[in-house]
């Protein structure tokens, strides 16, 4: 009995020694933070938001400055036929289809399965004289099924009369860029005038050439022509929702902008027409960064060259439907227009073929606030900075900059898709979880760290798509941990800890509250 009563008596002291132990903890912690606080955090947390605030103001400055853009040149009507010149092509009596220049039509693609047949026939469906245009299929296929299946399929369009070009090469060196430039290279393409480029989810409309041509043809001070793209997919999830959110706005204000002010703006790497002597002139493809098409948007820019957007000529494309190849997808997006400004910002400065203002348009609003600001505000201010003000109420945010700009930026963004304002919510989340990799990549391009020249295939579903949805009503989906969580990073994860704690920690730091919350 008295073994009994004594081990219960110490099964009785436990808790107490370890509330004991416990209390001595959070008041230790609570003393070295209240220590540490005053001196180092408090001045650090007020100059990161005095930055941080300075940054919203740039990029509210910006995103307005478009917007009363948009709506001027939406009033007066500035179309790009009223800006250039543009006639339609037609036959000639005596010269016959001599009148039409030549086009060369490349379509690089890597294992692509899905779509292959769909860029194939829609180039091949191009309304243009048949030996006036070279369809080029640029296959940098490591899977020999795959690229059996798209050999034969050239080798069907070439039976039906369509001058098309399989070409392969015996290594990737450059990714798409190295597939392009070598494009480039084959004695054909000498007498080639215009070349246009489609990835391998693109599908352009037949009436594609005939529309973006004549502007080249007329305009000799031009060279690129880029269309809008279109997304065939954007119903699929929430997801591609999100994408189209994003993606609307920089066709529909981003370009917009650029074409109508500067006659520049960032070529998109496909649904685009160059000038072969422009492209030429400006130094040909560069796989430097893993944004060559940006690069030698500004190369070619900084050579003196137009560029043109054509916001109601559309092409239809697919945007990624997995976090996975959508994460990958963002991580290039922000990564190589970050080290394409680190190699290029000098460059730039001492150009002498260009205007100040274009300079001041490239360097500041094209590359610093779009490219670099934005993310790294989205991310530092909104998801650190401000929850961090709650372990903190000595630094005091004002409300212009945590919920004025926010929102004006916000509802500026959300209206270059109408039908998705109902939306918004959710797209405040989705950009902010994705601010982390953004912001990450950033700092990757600007530092120049390992993972710059990183460069994964987006993955494309093309028809897979119709499929894939059936499927996923017809069978009950299985979760597997393990899976996910790998898609997941330790800093992902650490930022959504971070943001979790936060609001249950009050402003005195009442580590006993803290404790009662973790347990619970």
């Amino acid at each position: 009995m008295e073994s009994v009563s004594s081990s219960s008596a110490s099964m009785a002291l436990l808790p107490e020694t370890f509330q004991g132990a416990r209390d001595d903890i959070a008041g230790e912690i609570g003393l070295i933070w209240e220590q540490v606080k005053a001196p180092v955090i408090v001045p650090l947390l007020r100059v990161a938001a005095f930055l941080c605030l300075v940054m919203s103001v740039m990029l509210v400055v910006e995103k307005v400055y478009m917007a009363i853009v948009i709506v001027a040149v939406k009033l007066s009507g500035r179309r790009p036929d009223k800006r250039y010149k543009w006639e339609s092509l037609h036959d000639d009596l005596e010269l016959g289809n001599s009148a039409f220049p030549t086009v060369l039509v490349q379509i690089p693609m890597y294992n692509e399965k899905e779509v292959y047949k769909l860029s194939i026939g829609a180039a091949c469906g191009l309304c243009w004289p048949s030996d006036r245009i070279i369809i080029q299929v640029l296959d940098d296929s490591t899977d020999p099924v795959i690229k059996d299946l798209v050999e034969m399929e050239c080798q069907r369009w070439a039976s039906k009369g369509i001058n098309i070009k399989y070409e392969i090469r015996d290594n990737r060196n450059g990714y798409k860029a190295g597939a392009l430039k070598e494009g480039m290279k084959h004695s054909y393409v000498k007498n080639c005038d215009f070349v246009a480029i489609f990835d391998a989810d693109f599908q352009p409309e037949p009436d594609f050439l005939s529309r973006a041509i004549p502007f080249l043809v007329h305009n000799p001070e031009l060279g690129l022509v880029q269309a809008r793209w279109k997304f065939a997919n954007s119903n699929e999830c929430l997801m591609t929702r999100m994408q189209e959110m994003s993606l609307d706005y920089h066709f529909t204000v981003e370009q917009e902008v650029g074409s109508s002010v500067y006659a520049f703006f960032g070529f998109n790497g496909t649904a685009g027409v160059w000038r072969i002597s422009a492209l030429n002139e400006a130094g040909g493809w560069k796989d430097r960064t893993t944004v060559e098409d940006m690069d030698l948007a500004v190369r070619a820019s900084l050579k003196g060259w137009k560029f043109v957007y054509l916001s109601d000529l559309k092409v239809k494309n697919e945007l990624p439907s997995t976090f996975k190849a959508y994460r990958y997808q963002q991580h290039r997006w922000s990564c190589g227009p970050a080290n394409l400004f680190r190699k290029m910002c000098m460059e730039i400065v001492r150009n002498k073929k260009v205007s100040l203002l274009k300079k001041v348009h490239v360097i500041y609003n094209f590359f610093l606030v779009r490219k670099i600001v934005a993310h790294i505000v989205t991310f530092v201010f909104y998801c650190c900075i401000i929850p961090a003000t709650v372990l903190v109420p000595e630094v005091e945010i004002p409300k212009w900059g945590s919920v004025y700009i926010p929102s004006i930026i916000t509802l500026l963004n959300a209206v270059g898709t109408p039908r998705s304002l109902h939306l918004v919510v959710f797209w405040i989340l989705f950009e902010n979880v994705m601010s982390l990799h953004r912001t990450k990549a950033t700092f990757v391009g600007l530092l120049e760290t390992s993972r710059v020249n990183e460069w994964i295939v987006t993955e494309k579903l093309g028809d897979a798509i119709k499929t894939k949805v059936v499927g996923k009503a017809a069978r009950r989906p299985r979760i597997r941990i393990g899976e996910r969580a790998q898609h997941f990073s330790s800093p992902v994860l650490g930022t959504w800890a971070y943001l979790f704690l936060t609001p249950k920690i009050d402003g005195r730091l009442d580590l006993e509250h803290l404790f009662e919350c973790t347990s619970s």
